[in-house]
């Protein structure tokens, strides 16, 4: 069973994530900004990250660049979920590390589509 980590500050938002990925029958952590992020990243292993960017005490870039610097968190896809869509922004967030770059608001059958590539099936 895969296990999907959903990083936004806001409960709403990681809710309609979890919804739109309930077809892939996957195990769910939360976390309501950047540092809850790193910490459920050191207590379990999870198979991918959806990350929203704008959160209070640390950014979603911060984040993605805090996994790629440690190796058991090198091939960790990180789909990012945000509101910016700025060439800008999708840039050096790919550049960083991310594997994927979707804006919100997100459809659900994309969104399931990205994670299914992301997750290789």
């Amino acid at each position: 069973m895969t296990s999907v980590l959903v990083v936004d500050d806001s409960p709403t938002m990681r809710k309609m994530v979890k919804a739109a990925l309930l077809p892939l029958g996957s195990k769910f952590g939360e976390a309501a900004n950047g540092l809850e992020a790193i910490e459920q990243l050191a207590l379990q292993h999870f198979d991918l990250m959806v990350l929203d960017l704008n959160m209070p005490d640390m950014h979603g870039l911060e984040v993605i660049q805090y996994t790629r610097a440690y190796e058991s968190y090198k091939e960790l896809p990180i789909l990012v979920l945000t509101t910016r869509s700025e060439h800008e922004t999708r840039q050096s967030v790919l550049e960083a590390g991310a594997n994927r770059y979707c804006t919100k608001p997100f459809q659900p059958a994309e969104l399931l589509a990205a994670v299914r590539e992301l997750l290789g099936g």
